[in-house]
């Protein structure tokens, strides 16, 4: 097994919920860790092989759910963290599911679009057997898109043989993917925002934002805010970063690098922010340090570390990507009075608009992007303002309320099932 650590946060919720111990101790573990070799035909002939796993952490509540990731870094520790934290969030939104994750450690922007899908339907093969609609749905993450969805669901259908579009969530719409899914991460993200600038009684448009990352999620982000009044002065991504202190055009730069990713052959956007906008460049660092009144962290894991969290000046921060405030750094912004909206919050809309794919899959029915977005923006809103409401009652920070109401919901579904104090005599 992967090396895992309950959160020390985990552990002093569930005693002061005075939980009986089952709760920990299986959130202590991961249920299941699939590790694979996944073959790679290149076009040259050449055969590769990439080590890749999944990740079924919890399913208390339901069939595992959580996204699947090409990256040079993905290790089993990092799949298996993000699977915990898909259990946690999963818990948190009211969904019928537990926490899964998976990806394959290689760089995918190195390979031509044939090998992508070579890849692609690879890594379903070796872990076909683990999913499907009632036991771990897969969904897009870290450099996989709808396109890449789309090649895993074929696939998945052809070992199956049966149409199943309720296997895979993040489809393209045309095969059965969900009108509103690839702006759901950035819409979730802005609501939250919303909700609590709301609560502090303050004007968008009095708001600047520098945003870190401008992918799928953080490019949305990015424009949707900017269409609802905030000021975006900042983003970044993997190459560069641009900053205009009287505001981008987060949009323009947004349909810039769609309209090349959506061009024939291309999988990934090789351009960068830099080459669609007149803004100032700087450094990707200078960025984290801008005095803004919200810092958008869309990129990946770990951008601010106990080394770095001394030169973030935002009052507000903002968890779009995963983990992108490590422990040390989330207890230091603590001590300054910074306040971090977190990850299994405000980077929610993704998995709630893929339970919605997931439910329009097993049904056949086919929602409108209204329908989605007035679905997502109602339980946004409804767990948001919990979740700021428990935060203020307990007078914790907003990560342990958070924490607390899906811990608590976790324990509920450990009890009913019975517990250490049930059967004890």
């Amino acid at each position: 097994m992967p090396d895992f650590e309950l959160p020390d946060l985990v552990t002093r919720i569930l005693d002061r919920l005075d939980a009986a111990d089952d709760t920990m101790r299986q959130l202590a573990h991961p249920e299941r860790v699939i590790e694979a070799a996944v073959p790679l035909r290149r076009d040259s002939g050449e055969l590769e092989m990439h080590p890749a796993w999944r990740v079924q952490f919890n399913t208390t509540l339901g069939p595992a759910k959580g996204g699947i990731r090409f990256h040079p870094g993905v290790s089993a520790e990092e799949v298996t963290q993000l699977a915990f934290w898909m259990t946690i969030k999963c818990a948190l939104m009211e969904l019928p599911f537990g926490g899964g994750k998976g990806g394959v450690c290689i760089d995918p922007k190195d390979l031509s679009p044939l090998e992508v899908e070579r890849l692609s339907r690879g890594y379903v093969r070796a872990i076909a057997d683990v999913i499907g609609p009632d036991q771990d749905i897969p969904a897009p993450d870290v450099n996989t898109n709808p396109r890449i969805m789309g090649w895993m669901a074929d696939e998945y259908s052809q070992i199956a043989r049966a149409n199943t579009p309720a296997a895979m969530t993040g489809k393209p719409v045309c095969l059965g993917g969900s009108e509103g899914r690839a702006e759901a991460t950035g819409q979730g993200a802005l609501i939250a925002l919303q909700q609590w600038v709301k609560r502090q009684d303050r004007d968008p448009k009095e708001i600047t934002v520098a945003v870190q990352g401008f992918g799928s999620a953080g490019g949305q982000f990015a424009k949707l805010a900017d269409e609802a009044g905030f000021k975006v002065v900042a983003v970044s991504d993997s190459k560069t970063a641009i900053h205009d202190a009287d505001g981008l055009d987060p949009g323009a730069i947004y349909a810039c690098k769609q309209a090349e990713a959506s061009s024939e052959g291309v999988v990934y956007c090789a351009s960068s922010v830099k080459d669609q906008d007149g803004g100032e460049e700087i450094g990707q660092d200078e960025l984290l340090s801008l005095d803004v009144d919200v810092l958008a962290l869309a990129a990946m894991e770990n951008a601010v570390t106990k080394d770095n969290v001394g030169d973030v000046k935002a009052p507000l921060i903002l968890e779009i990507a995963n983990g992108p405030v490590t422990p040390e750094a989330d207890a230091t912004l603590k001590d300054n009075g910074q306040v971090v909206l977190p990850d299994i919050l405000a980077n929610a809309g993704g998995v709630t608009v893929s339970y919605y794919e997931w439910i329009q899959g097993r049904t056949g029915d086919r929602w409108t992007a209204d329908h989605v977005s007035d679905r997502l923006q109602s339980r946004m809103e409804r767990i948001a303002n919990a979740v700021y409401d428990r935060a203020s009652e307990d007078n914790v920070p907003v990560r342990e309320a958070a924490y607390a109401l899906a811990i608590e919901r976790i324990v509920g579904a450990v009890s009913a099932r019975g517990d250490r104090s049930f059967y004890a005599r």
